[in-house]
């Protein structure tokens, strides 16, 4: 897997939203959360900093949606609903980015990914602390009956 990716295009499902990424750590940053919004959510991110994020079209598309303490600020396509970013709580000078928006891109290419406790999160004075691994497995393909 590629580490660094500088620049890369994404989209939402409908493509009325449109972005350009430079991810801060490549693909290493990939992870989850269980926080009960990403728990729900299922995306795997990626970081960028917070000028690594430029919307090339349908900025009036994305809707921003708030939670517990307001800090994180997680857009959305309000067309296809589609989560693209989000302005982290644990760091606001980055964003955490969907990897199944960003071209050629799915959270299948993941073999592992982290996964965080965000439920006792490392603003409110918790340790960044890794609760386990998402696993992907990719089933074997039988070439039918013989």
């Amino acid at each position: 897997m590629k580490a660094a990716i500088d620049p890369i295009s994404g989209a939402c499902h409908c493509g009325g939203v449109r972005l350009t990424a430079t991810l801060t750590d490549g693909l290493r940053s990939a992870r989850r959360c269980t926080c009960s919004y990403c728990r729900m959510r299922g995306a795997i991110a990626v970081s960028a900093d917070l000028d690594g994020i430029n919307i090339t079209q349908g900025s009036e598309l994305l809707t921003v949606y708030q939670f517990n303490t307001n800090t994180a600020k997680h857009y959305f396509c309000s067309r296809c609903g589609i989560y693209t970013h989000h302005q982290r709580r644990s760091n606001p000078k980055q964003y955490a980015v969907n990897v199944a928006c960003l071209e050629g891109m799915s959270p299948f290419d993941f073999q592992e990914v982290p996964v965080y406790d965000g439920t006792r999160h490392t603003a409110d004075g918790f340790p960044l602390t890794r609760t386990g691994t998402l696993i992907f497995r990719a089933a074997e393909v039988t070439s039918g009956a013989s």
